[in-house]
């Protein structure tokens, strides 16, 4: 059946999903069977870090869907992506129970310690898995929905959609940095214990965390293509090219534009409820407009209007960025600048389209 699938979608299609079900099945046997002696066993610190970068893959990917085939520039899909990763932080705090440092069997810590006597309505409901799922599409799938209803219907369009969506992002931060929101101000959540009974230390669980991510990412690649292969993306792709000409062919351009911006504020929740129980924390900084900025630079180094361009992308800036803050710390912004510099300079299509370029 999975060849069948196979042959409707380009090599590099094939490529993608070839890799990523190879992941699936090659890190846990590395991780969990190979002996730590091997130089073929992949350490869990290992699994995590990998983990990291396919999250940051399928928030690029989101981006990808929303500014490379519809032309919308958005530099606040860090707010959707921090909050799908604070619904599941709220979660994992419940799961603390009485193991916090204070014993409170039902507020966090950062509450007993702000003297919080009752846990706040909005935290009902987060210790149970199914409701916490829910919000993680529900917050940034609703926020997306309202901040794109009134946008669009506007005609908002441009630098101007963009920097009202930063100025959107730049407004949850400074929310969620004040401690009276009860979301933990600026420290956050975290110390997190486990999820679904599992504890968050165990090698078993951060592989199932691990395989999690690549099976989201990868029906969220599959998802995007059929999108984009389809009529509805050929729509989209109108709109990008000449929006104008299509508003006056008939087409509602703006339920166009509202129904992929929520679907992709959808997979970059669902990106960020995957990411927190990986690296054990969420805070405000995941609000902040830089990294919003940050994913433009991933997709466009990698390929913008590929998708899969957008995931190596994502893949090797945070992998150079993982290398560079180890050896350069203060210079790492400055790389950064001259990579995204060189490669819209060299590389107008991105890393991809170099590849694109040979195979011709």
């Amino acid at each position: 059946m999975l060849s069948a699938i196979l042959e409707r979608y380009k090599l590099s299609d094939r490529i993608v999903v070839g890799g990523l079900s190879l992941l699936i099945v090659a890190v846990p046997i590395l991780n969990l069977l190979v002996p730590e002696t091997s130089v073929l066993h992949v350490s869990t610190f290992t699994v995590t870090l990998l983990g990291k970068y396919l999250c940051y893959a399928m928030l690029a990917l989101a981006v990808d869907l929303i500014w490379g085939y519809c032309g919308i520039l958005t530099l606040g899909h860090g707010a959707f992506f921090a909050l799908g990763g604070y619904a599941m932080g709220m979660y994992l705090m419940r799961q603390i129970g009485d193991r916090g440092v204070y014993g409170n069997p039902l507020l966090p810590d950062f509450m007993v310690f702000l003297n919080w006597q009752e846990l706040p309505w909005y935290w009902w409901g987060f210790s149970n898995f199914g409701f916490a799922m829910v919000m993680v599409v529900l917050a940034p799938g609703l926020l997306a929905l309202a901040f794109g209803w009134f946008a669009f219907r506007s005609r908002v369009n441009g630098v101007y959609l963009s920097i009202i969506t930063q100025a959107m992002t730049f407004a949850l931060l400074l929310a969620f940095f004040r401690n009276e929101m009860g979301f933990g101000g600026n420290n956050g959540l975290t110390d997190f214990k486990e999820i679904l009974g599992f504890s968050l230390r165990a090698d078993g669980t951060r592989i199932a965390l691990f395989v999690t991510t690549v099976v989201l990412l990868l029906g969220s690649y599959i998802v995007c293509r059929a999108i984009t292969d389809s009529r509805f993306g050929r729509i989209i792709v109108s709109i990008r090219d000449a929006e104008d000409r299509t508003r006056f062919l008939g087409y509602r351009v703006e339920n166009y534009k509202l129904w992929v911006f929520v679907l992709s504020a959808v997979i970059a929740g669902l990106a960020g409820a995957v990411y927190v129980p990986q690296v054990g924390i969420i805070n405000p900084g995941e609000f902040a407009p830089l990294n919003s900025i940050e994913l433009v630079v991933w997709v466009a180094i990698g390929g913008r209007g590929t998708l899969y361009g957008a995931i190596a992308g994502a893949i090797l800036v945070n992998f150079s960025k993982t290398q560079f803050t180890s050896l350069f710390p203060e210079a790492w912004l400055f790389v950064l600048g001259a990579i995204f510099v060189l490669g819209t300079l060299f590389l107008p299509k991105g890393v991809v389209g170099l590849f694109d370029r040979k195979s011709k």
